[in-house]
């Protein structure tokens, strides 16, 4: 392998990357340039640019790309109600094929021959950074600290140990080493006692939804309006996609909505604990489906259910940038162009209820599924010759003593 002058690395600034910062400068006595993605941490990113220059990086990048996390990415997803064994929503998952992207963009740029993450050799981030790597750019090299033998940092109390030693300022302590990852969709807790599935989360651990107990007397009602399956605008006012996750968010979490905690199944071959707070997106995954449930045809809503678990699995294991995935929204593209409308929603101590739906092309007709006099919307009697005809295998099967 050629001498690696230059590198980009993906920074978070958090106790990781940053001793990865470092570690990678003596290790290859090369150039980092850092690169952090700005998807919505808010005040983690405060001073992120001066802390990677202390560190001893060359170069750091913090690039706004909020507005294309969330239009390009996560509602493209919640189009395909993608959810990963039924309740992970997903919310570093589809955050790490634009960062991997990017990362290609500035190394191409910048004539590096190198990028790097920070992500553990038991995780998933390093397959989501990698996968997407090597499909835009197969010929960069790829620097992955945690997998490399020279690599003695093996636990975040080394870790610590290691930034303390070389004045690297971390948000970690050793009594509280939660691994957070945070961004317009959702946060997400690993690690610490976290690590005990039988354990309950702290009190204290949560930071965009209030405890449900504490949440309101009174319900919150919402509205969001759908056009071709993407979310435009919340209670009336249209948003920008990064301005309008940010308010469901608000909405949600202060009505204590969008906590998770379960235990997945990585693809690595590991089971692993994870919490996670999405207000935000459990509403849009409510609203979308409600707003499905007039607009779309039947047979079509079954065939997108049936790829919507395939797709979250392609998203969770780092295939965005494949053929197959490519394919699969091209059916889901198909199947939103109806779906426009609007939810309404009730949040209230942790719940999201969807409590009404409307839409301008609806295919739910009251005189038809009335209980009323129907007023020969529908031929009633035509249901007997639809059951004999549905029954006949079945009828078949018991003459044959089959049944």
């Amino acid at each position: 392998m050629s001498k690696i002058e230059k590198v980009v690395l993906a920074y978070s600034g958090g106790l990781d990357t940053s001793a990865i910062l470092k570690w990678i400068k003596k290790t290859y006595e090369c150039e980092v340039i850092t690169m952090t993605a700005d998807l919505g941490q808010g005040e983690e990113l405060d001073g992120l640019e001066d802390k990677a220059l202390s560190t001893g990086a060359t170069k750091a990048y913090v690039v706004d790309l909020q507005e294309e996390f969330v239009s390009e990415y996560v509602f493209p997803m919640f189009r395909a109600n993608a959810v990963y064994e039924g309740g992970y929503l997903l919310g570093t998952s589809i955050a790490r094929p634009l960062i991997a992207k990017k990362m290609v963009e500035i190394a191409l740029a910048e004539g590096a021959q190198a990028v790097a993450h920070g992500a553990t050799g038991k995780g998933n981030d390093q397959v989501r950074f990698e996968l997407t790597y090597l499909a835009l750019e197969p010929a960069v090299t790829i620097i992955a600290p945690w997998r490399d033998p020279r690599w003695d940092l093996t636990s975040r109390t080394k870790m610590i140990e290691y930034a303390q030693k070389h004045g690297i300022d971390v948000p970690v302590t050793i009594k509280k080493p939660y691994s957070n990852d945070r961004n317009l969709l959702h946060l997400s807790f690993e690690g610490g006692i976290l690590e005990d599935p039988w354990a309950e989360p702290p009190a204290d651990m949560f930071q965009l939804t209030v405890d449900p107990a504490e949440a309101p007397d009174a319900p919150t009602y919402i509205e969001v309006e759908f056009e071709e399956g993407m979310p435009v605008a919340v209670d009336g006012q249209r948003l920008s996609p990064a301005a309008l996750l940010a308010r469901l968010n608000a909405v949600a979490g202060a009505n204590g909505v969008g906590r998770v905690d379960m235990v997945e199944n990585r693809f690595v071959g590991m089971k692993s604990r994870g919490v996670y707070e999405t207000p935000g997106g459990t509403v849009l995954y409510a609203a979308h489906r409600a707003v499905e449930s007039i607009t779309m045809d039947r047979e079509v809503m079954l065939q997108r259910d049936l790829l919507s678990p395939k797709i979250a699995q392609l998203i969770y294991n780092g295939f965005w940038y494949s053929p197959e995935m490519k394919a699969l929204m091209a059916f889901v593209d198909a199947s939103q162009q109806d779906v426009t409308g609007t939810a309404r929603l009730k949040l209230y101590k942790g719940n999201c209820t969807v409590v009404g739906r409307k839409a301008p092309k609806s295919l739910y007709d009251e005189k038809i599924s009335t209980f009323e006099e129907d007023q020969g919307a529908y031929q009633q009697a035509d249901a007997g010759a639809f059951i004999r005809l549905n029954a006949l295998r079945l009828r078949v099967r018991n003459k044959a003593g089959l049944l």
